[in-house]
């Protein structure tokens, strides 16, 4: 029985074992000790599990005291420095309250030098906006007392252009609310009070105009009667010389040239400042449709006055004042068309020259209806004539003044008939592809229809009362127009030192076109006056306008080369680039060749459209020979002190170059076609013989007369002396005199010596 006990006894302890083992793990596992405890209670054993749970707690505390009596000395060392530590955290405590306390008493004082700074930014931004408000007010002053200045001095644009800046850039941004109030009330009122001022000037301008007419058309009359007077005299004297030459009398007749006796001080001065500035100051207040309505109702109101002929004083005695103060009407009105930027528009002089007109012929029909003498008849009729002389004098000027001297460009058929079949200005009949570009510009055909009117008038002017044979009337005066007023404006502007090649060029075009004309001219008076063209069309029968025209042409020409050789003039200093000792002949040109060939070809391109074959040949030998002239120059400058065969053959390169054109251009253009004509590169002849002569083998047969004559005849030996005497056969190379001690000598160099030592001999 005692065995079985302690077997049994055993076996419990070594559950029991077991158990202690499983509890152990599951506790250091961290993991949950309900299933366990409820096992226990399940099978009725939980003081077994408290005795468990016991026996591990005691374990654990024999453990930990096993492990502190190992780590005792090191624990008692640790708490030594851990109270070490609370010391120090009490001193570092103590010091952080000092710290504390000291920045406390310094961040207060700083504080309040913050508060006064932050202060001191507000005063300071408020004092920044008043200096800003204050300057804007001040500059708004200024502009205003500046506005004032221009009001008393009458600058009344410049008080507008001021009031504009006042509105635009200062009106919004015053901060003073009264001030702006006030801007706003007096702009209104400065404008409109400038609107009276002008206004009244204009006014009284119109009163004054009205009465100055009658003195300018006095004048311009009296300037055209003077006109006609000395071509009289002047046809006297030759029909005087004719005679004189007829009979065999050889006196030498001398006469003072008076041609241009009406100067400067002979013209009445008239002022349309007034005019143009009420309607730029219309235009800048937004009121010039208003304004151009007043002048326009205001002059047609003076015309209708002006075409009242007095009941009183007879026709006869009167109507020289009549027909000058409607002459001096039209003088200024067409001032005011070309100068006062679009007050009044040309359809609207127009219509108030068709009023005149039907009322001038109305009155002309009724007075010559009354009257019984014929030296009245004729000395009226002569008075008319004479107006008319003036104003297509003026008209003509007027169209040369606002030409753009552009080729015409006509899109539709109708355009063509009514610009060139109308006047016969085409040159072949077959009808042209549309847009077609014609060779003169707009002046043209606007001249062309003013001396047709002027023809149409004249014969219906000469054909009243029944005279038949007054042809030769209507040619005198056609002359007349064409030379005295055509010619001479087309003459003046060919003079202008503003002139640019293109308008020289378009000038000399229209010349040439109105030249052809001129048998249009003769042809439509001889129709109209009712003398056969066979008569009209004899060689003696022609105008002498159409000789004049001719010689004007050549003056064009002359003109536009000189103007052409001016221009060549600036792509010919780019010579002054050129490097004369090069090592290596230039491949690509020199830098003057490429400005040049291009102006060229712009140049003879736009001449070939609108100039004959004569007046281009005469531009393209001109510059050519021009071109040959500045290189010999440039050769023989003093800035060229020496030049290589490089540069030498660099030159002749740009030659090539040149007479390829030249040669194209020849034949291209149909100057080959022309009678006797010689090929334009024969231009350049005297640079080309001389760039031969230097590249040449044995230069010294320059000397014998028989060669110089065969190649060398264009150049000049003084020249030839100057520039060889610069040439040197290679260029001159660093350590060359050593490299070359012992060749033998350049013949071609030695040739050269010869030459020049035999030219200075000769000179």
């Amino acid at each position: 029985m005692q065995t079985k006990t302690k077997r049994r006894g055993v076996v419990e302890n070594g559950g029991d074992k077991g158990e202690e083992l499983a509890l152990a793990s599951a506790i250091g596992n961290g993991e949950d000790l309900g299933s366990i405890i409820r096992q226990a209670f399940e099978v009725g054993k939980p003081e077994s599990l408290l005795q468990q749970l016991k026996y591990f707690v005691k374990k654990k505390e024999i453990e930990i005291e096993d492990l502190c009596k190992v780590h005792y000395e090191e624990f008692i060392h640790a708490v030594d420095e851990l109270r070490g530590v609370l010391v120090d955290a009490d001193e570092l405590k103590n010091g952080l309250a000092n710290e504390n306390y000291q920045l406390q008493q310094v961040g207060n004082s700083l504080l309040a030098k913050v508060e006064e700074l932050l202060e001191a930014y507000a005063i300071k931004k408020n004092l920044t906006e008043a200096i800003h408000s204050s300057k804007i007010c001040a500059q708004a002053m200024e502009l205003c007392v500046k506005c004032n200045q221009h009001v008393i001095n009458d600058s009344y644009y410049p008080a507008l252009k001021t009031l504009d800046s006042i509105e635009r850039d200062y009106l919004h941004r015053i901060p003073a609310k009264a001030l702006q109030q006030m801007l706003e009330k007096k702009i209104p009122e400065i404008k409109s009070h400038i609107e009276k001022r002008v206004n009244k000037e204009f006014n009284e301008w119109l009163v004054k105009i009205r009465s100055t007419a009658k003195e300018i058309g006095q004048l311009a009359i009296g300037q055209a009667s003077s006109a006609r007077q000395r071509e009289e005299e002047l046809r006297g004297r030759q029909k005087q010389a004719e005679e004189q030459s007829r009979s065999g009398v050889r006196e030498c007749v001398y006469a003072l040239d008076t041609e241009d006796t009406e100067d400067a001080d002979s013209v009445l001065k008239f002022d349309i400042t007034p005019v143009y500035r009420a309607h730029h100051i219309q235009t800048c207040l937004g009121l010039q449709d208003q304004f151009r309505d007043y002048y326009y109702t205001n002059r047609q109101l003076q015309l209708n006055s002006d075409l009242q002929i007095s009941s009183v004083q007879p026709f006869l005695e009167s109507h020289q004042f009549f027909f000058a103060q409607i002459a001096g009407f039209f003088i200024v009105e067409d001032c005011v068309l070309r100068m006062a930027g679009g007050l009044i528009s040309t359809p609207q002089v127009e219509v108030m020259w068709d009023t005149a007109v039907a009322k001038m012929s109305s009155i002309l029909e009724d007075q010559f209806s009354r009257m019984q003498v014929a030296s009245h008849l004729l000395l009226i009729k002569d008075y008319v004539s004479l107006l008319g002389v003036t104003l297509r004098r003026k008209q003509i000027n007027d169209v040369l003044a606002n030409d753009k001297y552009e080729q015409m460009v006509m899109k539709k058929e109708y355009e063509y008939n009514m610009n060139v079949l109308a006047f016969h200005l085409q040159t072949s009949d077959i009808m042209p592809a549309f847009p077609y570009i014609a060779p003169f510009s707009a002046t043209v055909p606007d001249c062309c229809r003013i001396v047709r009117s002027f023809i149409e008038d004249s014969v219906s002017y000469l054909s009243y009362g029944g005279h038949m044979d007054f042809y030769d009337v209507v040619k005198k005066y056609l002359d007349k127009l064409l030379i005295d007023v055509m010619n001479e404006a087309l003459l003046k502007l060919i003079n202008i030192s503003t002139l640019g090649v293109s308008h020289a060029m378009q000038i000399a075009a229209n010349m040439t076109v109105l030249e052809r004309a001129c048998d249009f001219f003769m042809q439509h008076a001889a129709q109209l006056c009712g003398i056969p063209m066979r008569l009209a069309e004899r060689p003696h029968a022609a105008l002498s306008a159409r000789t004049v025209l001719k010689n004007s042409q050549d003056a064009a020409h002359e003109a536009m080369l000189r103007l052409v050789k001016s221009k060549v003039d600036e792509f010919m200093l780019l010579t002054d680039n050129i490097n004369w000792n090069p090592d290596e002949v230039p491949q690509n040109g020199n830098e003057y060749l490429n400005e040049v060939v291009i102006y060229l070809e712009t140049l003879v391109s736009t001449a070939q459209q609108i100039l004959p074959l004569d007046a281009l040949e005469k531009v393209g030998r001109g510059v050519l020979k021009h071109i040959s002239d500045c290189l010999m120059v440039t050769l023989m400058r003093d800035n060229v002190k020496r030049f290589n065969i490089n540069a030498i053959m660099g030159i002749d390169n740009d030659l090539r170059v040149l007479e390829s054109f030249a040669e194209e251009r020849f034949h291209s253009t149909g100057l080959s076609e022309l009678h006797g004509a010689t090929s334009l590169k024969d231009c350049l002849a005297e640079v080309r013989q001389l760039v031969n002569l230097l590249l040449s083998n044995q230069p010294e047969n320059f000397m014998n007369p028989v060669i110089r004559e065969k190649h060398y005849s264009a150049l000049d030996y003084r020249k030839v002396a100057v520039i060889s005497e610069k040439f040197r056969d290679a260029p001159e190379r660093l350590f060359g005199s050593l490299g070359g001690r012992n060749l033998k000598q350049n013949p071609r160099k030695k040739s050269m010596e010869t030459l020049v030592r035999r030219l200075k001999d000769f000179n």
